[in-house]
């Protein structure tokens, strides 16, 4: 008779609950070791608590690493249909919504994990919360890991799940990547993705809570890297929305590099050209000769943004009349109006970042089973390694292929 694999699994989020329930499927007795209280608890942040479980336009572009070439074969292993088909053979019935987002219709990031636990109890899997691995050692073909609290728990092969440095309240710390440092895999450094980005601007806290359907671009050194349109949110620090999560990698890659400063460049009215805003204005003073320059833009633009606005066209007196503006000055207020460049000085901090850009280098990692070639029996899945996703489902993607496919393969060879 085949003996059994005993399979450990370090961290119980979306990586590591997938791979337990693939491996246990194959006969292998499973262990997760999860730091916090419980397992999780990313999965029921994601997608505002309806858990963005994956997107229909599934695409390569959509994801980032050193070494990409290696995603191609993961997610092609364990596609969008077997996901769809996984999930709802559990019980999760699925809608699609706007630009391909799948979400439970139950609207409840809680069914998505209340069906993966449930599994696991049928399977027999066993849950160790307050388990924080802090070294791996391997002896004699077998892993042994220590426990923060003192205890060894040793079994035939190791699945690191651990996550990123992304959402430390919720589990994933960085902790994993020490793990295997020591056996020689390579860390390509991180930096916080999908996550509010910081501006070097005097107006806002006077724009704090501020927000409209507009167009945002990323620009360094005069060249555009990526434009996105939607809802845009103005913050004390800085600058939010879903344009800005999806901006926000390419911002942090050009911070992290510290070539040059990127910026942000706004288009408040994305489908209005500059003649026909400049129709507008020159509407409005006509009609109203006699307004203010500030009072002149009520009802045209929200009134918090029209100060800040003049202002930063280079209009100090803001009491002038209509009639007092010169042709410089209105081309000047259509400028930042269709292109406010502002720099960037930052990107908010871990805590607030959905996921993390970098992790352990893939190219010492099999994308056919996601086993180490530097360790026999040790396998990777998740975010610990150097792939992040854009928005809208595509890192839960990830998680369920390179978690299905190393339990999977662990269980098997």
């Amino acid at each position: 008779m085949k003996k059994k694999h005993k399979i450990l699994i370090i961290g119980g989020g979306a990586a590591g609950l997938v791979a337990a329930v693939a491996a246990s499927r194959n006969g292998a007795e499973v262990i997760i070791l999860e730091r916090m209280d419980r397992v999780g608890k990313k999965i029921l942040a994601t997608g505002n608590g309806r858990c963005n479980l994956t997107n229909i336009n599934m695409d390569i572009k959509r994801f980032h690493s050193s070494y990409p070439k290696f995603i191609k074969g993961v997610l092609n292993r364990f596609d969008l249909r077997q996901t769809l088909d996984f999930f709802e053979q559990m019980g999760i019935a699925y809608k699609v919504e706007d630009a391909g987002k799948v979400f439970p219709m139950s609207e409840q990031a809680s069914s998505v994990l209340d069906v993966l636990r449930h599994e696991l109890q049928l399977l027999n899997v066993q849950e160790e919360c307050n388990a924080e691995v802090i070294k791996i050692q391997r002896k004699n073909n077998q892993f042994i890991l220590s426990l923060k609290d003192g205890r060894k728990i040793s079994g035939d092969k190791v699945i690191l799940a651990a996550g990123g440095k992304s959402s430390p309240n919720l589990g994933s710390n960085g902790s994993g990547y020490e793990l295997v440092i020591p056996f020689g895999h390579k860390l390509i450094s991180t930096f916080p993705a999908l996550v509010q980005l910081v501006l070097d601007a005097w107006f806002l806290k006077r724009l704090k809570g501020v927000k409209f359907n507009g167009k945002v671009s990323i620009v360094e050194d005069n060249n555009i890297l990526q434009t996105e349109y939607g809802e845009i949110l103005f913050t004390e620090y800085g600058i939010s929305g879903p344009p800005i999560l999806q901006l926000s990698r390419k911002a942090g890659e050009v911070l992290h590099q510290k070539k040059s400063k990127p910026f942000v460049s706004l288009d408040v009215f994305p489908d209005l050209s500059e003649e026909h805003i400049e129709n507008i204005i020159m509407s409005r003073f006509s009609y109203h000769p006699e307004k203010t320059i500030e009072f002149s833009f009520v009802g045209m633009m929200n009134k918090r943004l029209i100060p800040v606005v003049l202002k930063e066209a280079g209009i100090e007196d803001l009491n002038k009349s209509c009639t007092q503006i010169n042709a410089k000055e209105r081309k000047n207020i259509i400028k930042i109006l269709k292109n406010w460049s502002i720099p960037v000085k930052g990107t908010q901090s871990w805590m607030q970042s959905q996921v993390t850009a970098g992790g352990i280098d893939v190219r010492d990692i099999d994308p056919n089973t996601m086993e180490s070639k530097l360790i026999p029996g040790l396998y990777f899945a998740g975010e610990i390694m150097d792939v992040d996703g854009d928005c809208g489902g595509f890192n839960l993607q990830w998680a369920w292929s390179s978690g299905y496919i190393a339990g999977e393969c662990s269980s098997k060879s």
